[in-house]
């Protein structure tokens, strides 16, 4: 332990304090002050000027990065028949209905996304207790409950990443690894500001995004400004 803490001394002092860096400039720092031994996830977290609490201020959306996200998700689907099957071909790891749902409601979350066929929502809506809170819950509005689960699947193993503002308005994405070239992380990044920036709530007024900060797992963050080129 001694030794990751003066890692991350080290690497905090290559942060300037006070300074707001551009995205590119911010994508350098983050690789150089990874850290860990594996390769570290570049993570971005937005602090935005909406009300959470009111459901018109709301920020929720998916947006497929054009790098992906250097991992594979593990994906599980409620279906069953026809639906079932074309989820397996398209690579979800698991797939099911009655029996999925029953696994799930004992506590099993071992997956990144859940996807759901319309008609079987009325069961799945009874997993709220244990998805809800891991932001895993199947929701129309991020494509996940759809009958199209090939390529709803697709999408979530080919970089589809989901976000959502949380109860203090920051919203939190992955945008890579840090193996990744620096021009796809700010190329990632960039798509998924443009597509938070589309969500941008008619009722949210005044600055929309008020701070940005980039970091790589257990690194220090790195200040910037989303305005900046």
């Amino acid at each position: 332990m001694p030794k990751r803490s003066k890692a991350y001394r080290a690497a905090a002092e290559k942060i300037q304090s006070g300074v707001l860096y551009t995205p590119a400039e911010a994508v350098k720092l983050a690789k150089a002050t990874s850290v860990t031994r594996f390769d570290s996830t570049v993570d971005v977290v937005l602090r935005l000027g909406v009300d959470p609490r009111k459901a018109d201020q709301m920020v929720r959306g998916t947006v497929s990065l054009p790098h992906g996200t250097g991992k594979t998700a593990r994906v599980v689907v409620f279906a069953q028949g026809e639906r079932a099957q074309q989820a397996l071909d398209a690579g979800a790891d698991e797939v099911g209905d009655d029996d999925l749902i029953a696994r799930v409601a004992a506590g099993w979350t071992d997956f990144d996304a859940a996807v759901a066929t319309p008609d079987l929502m009325g069961r799945v809506g009874r997993l709220g207790r244990v998805l809800g809170p891991r932001g895993l819950m199947p929701n129309p509005k991020t494509g996940t409950v759809t009958m199209d689960v090939a390529k709803a699947v697709s999408d979530i193993k080919g970089g589809r990443i989901e976000f959502r503002v949380d109860r203090a308005a920051n919203l939190n994405f992955l945008i890579g690894k840090v193996s990744f070239t620096d021009e796809q992380l700010v190329e990632n990044l960039q798509a998924a500001l443009d597509e938070i920036v589309r969500l941008k709530p008619s009722t949210s007024k005044g600055r929309y995004i008020l701070k940005a900060t980039m970091t790589t797992t257990m690194g220090p963050g790195i200040p910037f400004d989303v305005t900046r080129s």
